[in-house]
Formats: structure tokens, sequence, C-alpha cells
């Protein structure tokens, strides 16, 4: 299955912030929109990095209570991972895997046109997987072979 067809049965929306916003106020648009990553620019279409939940985690592990005011810029990725909508989804799971991380950047070309999670692969995985069985027991049974 290639990328874009994930994309095609998801909401394409990316969101992001600036790298002046605050770690509390990512998190509340993570509780808010019901995400858990950001692209980081100044302006629309511009990806200077990312941040995840996970990063925040990373963040308080490291600097305490001064985490949740400290500046996106201070704490997001910088080595965003990236894959294209023609890639297969083994890639993306092989890069998430490597990268240990949970969330790829989807481009075209030079343009991010949406993102890919691990609950995105889990999801299409198992469709897959279900399909496949489904096809398994309609073989056995004789079911809608002629």
């Amino acid at each position: 299955m290639h990328i874009c067809q994930i994309l095609g049965s998801k909401s394409p929306e990316i969101f992001s912030v600036t790298p002046d916003q605050t770690m509390v106020e990512v998190l509340r648009l993570f509780r808010d929109k019901n995400i858990g990553f950001v692209v980081v620019g100044r302006s629309p279409g511009e990806c200077l990095g990312t941040l995840s939940e996970r990063d925040c985690c990373y963040a308080v592990a490291e600097y305490g209570t001064e985490a949740p005011l400290m500046r996106v810029g201070e704490i997001m990725n910088r080595t965003v991972a990236t894959c294209s909508t023609e890639d297969f989804l083994p890639f993306v799971m092989s890069i998430m895997t490597e990268r240990r991380t949970r969330h790829v950047l989807v481009m075209d070309g030079n343009d991010a046109v949406g993102v890919v999670s691990i609950g995105d692969v889990v999801k299409h995985r198992l469709e897959e997987a279900l399909q496949a069985e489904r096809d398994m027991h309609d073989y056995i049974c004789g079911a809608n072979y002629r």
C-alpha cells in the first residue's frame, strides 16, 4: 500500500506551531485537537523541526519544572523523519522502527502533505490482515469461488 492511499483515508491537515510558542501551549493544542505531533515553522509550509508528545516528555525529564515554559524552538526535533507519498507502508514502518518515532512527515517534493502516525500504520495493517483472513476463510470454505 502506498502512503498516498493512507493519506486519502484520513484528514490531510498538518498542525503547525511557531518556535516561539511554549511547550504548554503546544500540549494544549495536542489536547484540544487530539493529536500528538506538530510541525514547527515561522510561516505556513516552513519546517524547522517537529515536536511530539515524546519530545515533550524528554524535555520534562531533562529540564524538570522549567520545561513547560520553554520555547518550542529549544526542545523541537531538528532531524525530521520524512517519506514520500509514493513510498510503501513497510518502508515507512522501517523508518519508524529505525528512528524510534511514532510520526513521519509525508512529502510531495518539497511540500509537506500529511503525517503518518503509528496509529495509521496499525489501522491499515489490521485491515490488510482481516482481509487476508476473510479471503483465506472464503477459499477454504469454497465461498465466492467458481
